[in-house]
């Protein structure tokens, strides 16, 4: 087994032919066992058994199959009813030629048999062994037949062998139907590997699609989380907007309340100067405005930490709401420029809403300084004594805390005004960035709808370019019918010529013997004679005509090749007029009715659509320049 495995490498080493070798062993030495194993895979096809795709063996198991269908009916229906297939209990029968199966004996006169029928004893030894056991099988349910294979169909075989053997040469073999059911496997077989070749090709397909559909779905997924994401933001923002006008009210109120307690402040100062001259009611009032002043000033540096705090926070919301416009700005900008110049409009509306915001804080800074100015000249014109001098120096150190605290909450308010507007922008350009994003979304659908069409146009043409194929082989089939058809009248044709001639030298021998005969009898028969003569010639004027039509035939032949091939390759010479100029010449060799020449430039032509595209109209006349008329 070692040395047919190096051997025959394809092959190699199977389980099955050791069996075999054992039997062969116990008949003869190692050496003509080993001749013996070789022979019978090669000349008794069992390496194709043995090989590792098990082709033959497939083959061997459709066509028992068949065989049992038609000689037992009634056991295939019940092998079919348990689902037990002809491979379990089958193949080991033709792995092993019986040897694993049946006694020593009975393996040995198969063996015999097989040497001196070849393989269809296998095929008459299982039916013979079915038909045997038949009774027995149609009782049993599957896992039954595999014991009842097993164990007790050697010893039922084994009672009376020389009938099983007999039984086994009376079932009829036909190996006609053996290759007709060869050829049906062979389409089977084809029509499997088409089927798994296109399966493989659809599960690819399928795997590319799923594939798509998965990244589709994940992009989809995210441009969902980023529109959730931008439309929470914008909650957000819209809800501290909100609570950023509160808050904007709120100031609005508390700087209206500290305008009128700085009017009733200027009152009281106005007031003071009035009653300058009572010291004891100076002191009285000086003492409440001071108080007044300082709780007020406490309550103004209150507010502006309030506001710095305010402004801190709103700073942070600000670099939140770059960062996030820095992300989508990231997505391409769409080019749609109906929508572009409804965000400008609306981006253009609040930043002018911002600008006069911005404009009237700056008009009530300005007031405040003026209103500052004013009191600094106030001041330094309504000192009426040095005496006074000192009393009125602590009110107007309050009140310059006071409108120093005022004018950096104005520069406070003005800063949160430039902080609003800068998130009103930011609000801007997160809306254009949503807004490109749903467009993006709508694109990518659009692209969606796009590839379908498209590999639905790949589809079809595809379908056309498999009909276009297929209508060129039916073309291509039809002109290699012709092109026998035409050799078979040619081929005919001579057929018909060689018995005219043959006739013709029939009746010449004849017509001499006449003549002879006619000499010697002295002219008895002359009528005869001159009707021989005229038989004679109209067989000649046939030959003549006959073989003028094969010429014109194999000239037809060898133009229509040459047109053939100048057609179908790319590199053929042959132009029309070339080929016109052949027939005419044809026709002049036909009407000058040389036989050698003609024969010759006939032989020529149908040999020049067989050789290469290369050969040109020069050559064609080289080779016709054989004859010397042409």
């Amino acid at each position: 087994m070692k040395a047919y495995s190096l051997h025959d490498k394809e092959v190699g080493y199977c389980q099955g032919s050791a069996f075999i070798v054992g039997l062969l062993l116990l008949q003869m030495p190692e050496e003509e066992a080993f001749i013996v194993l070789v022979r019978l895979m090669e000349d008794y096809r069992l390496r194709e058994i043995y090989k590792p795709t098990m082709a033959e063996l497939g083959l061997r198991m459709y066509q028992l199959e068949c065989i049992v269908q038609e000689i037992l009916p009634e056991l295939h229906m019940h092998l079919q009813s348990q689902s037990f297939h002809t491979s379990m209990y089958a193949s080991s029968w033709f792995l092993t030629l019986f040897t694993a199966s049946l006694p020593f004996q009975l393996a040995c006169r198969v063996m015999d048999l097989l040497l001196s029928e070849g393989m269809e004893v296998v095929f008459r030894i299982a039916i013979a062994i079915l038909q045997l056991c038949k009774e027995d099988l149609l009782q049993l349910d599957m896992e039954g037949m595999l014991k009842y294979f097993q164990k007790e169909m050697p010893s039922k075989c084994e009672t009376d062998p020389d009938y099983l053997i007999n039984m086994a040469l009376q079932v009829s073999y036909n190996s006609k139907k053996m290759k007709k059911l060869e050829k049906e496997y062979s389409v089977l077989k084809t029509k499997e590997q088409e089927e798994m070749i296109e399966m493989r090709r659809l599960r690819t397909e399928n795997r590319i699609l799923k594939q798509r559909i998965e990244n589709l779905e994940q992009e989809s997924t995210t441009l969902a989380d980023r529109l959730i994401q931008g439309q929470v933001s914008r909650a957000q923002e819209a809800e501290d907007n909100f609570v950023i006008k509160r808050e904007l009210v709120a100031l609005r109120d508390k700087e209206n309340s500290i305008r009128q307690e700085l009017k009733e402040a200027y009152k009281q100062i106005q007031e003071l100067h009035k009653v300058g001259s009572q010291p004891p009611s100076l002191d009285m009032y000086t003492d409440d405005i001071i108080k007044s002043l300082q709780e007020e000033l406490v309550a103004v540096k209150l507010r502006d930490a309030e506001k710095e705090d305010l402004i801190e926070h709103l700073r942070q919301k600000i670099q939140e709401l770059e960062e996030d416009n820095k992300i989508l700005r990231e997505t391409k900008p769409d080019n749609s420029i109906a929508n572009l110049q409804e965000e400008l409009i609306a981006s253009k509306l609040r930043e002018a809403e911002g600008h006069l915001a911005m404009k009237e804080l700056r008009q009530k800074v300005a007031d405040l300084y003026l209103m500052w100015e004013t009191h600094l000249s106030e001041s330094q014109t309504n000192c009426p004594s040095p005496s006074k001098k000192q009393e009125k120096t602590m009110l107007v150190q309050l009140q310059e805390d006071l409108l120093s605290a005022k004018l950096h909450e104005a520069d406070v308010t003005a800063e949160l005004k430039e902080l609003r507007q800068k998130i009103m922008e930011l609000e801007t350009q997160n809306q254009v960035s949503l807004n490109q994003i749903r467009r993006q979304v709508e694109e990518v659908e659009k692209l969606q709808e796009k590839l379908e069409t498209v590999s639905a146009k790949k589809r079809s043409l595809q379908s056309q370019l498999k009909e276009e194929q297929r209508k060129n082989v039916d073309l291509h089939s039809q002109m290699k019918e012709e092109r026998v058809m035409s050799r078979i009248r040619e081929v005919e044709q001579t057929q018909i010529i060689a018995e005219l001639k043959q006739k013709i030298s029939s009746l010449e021998i004849k017509n001499q013997e006449i003549v002879t005969a006619g000499q010697l009898s002295s002219g008895g028969e002359s009528d005869d004679i001159k009707d021989l003569h005229d038989r004679l010639a109209d067989l000649k004027a046939e030959v003549m005509r006959l073989e003028t039509q094969n010429r014109r035939l194999i000239s037809t032949v060898a133009l229509q090749n040459l047109r053939l091939n100048s057609n179908g390759s790319k590199t053929c010479n042959f132009s029309e007029e070339s080929l016109s100029h052949v027939n005419s010449l044809l026709e002049l060799t036909i009407g000058k009715s040389n036989k050698v020449g003609d024969d010759v430039l006939s032989d020529q032509l149908l040999h020049l659509g067989r050789e290469s595209n290369h050969m040109t109209s020069k050559d064609l006349f080289k080779n016709g320049k054989l004859n010397g008329e042409i």
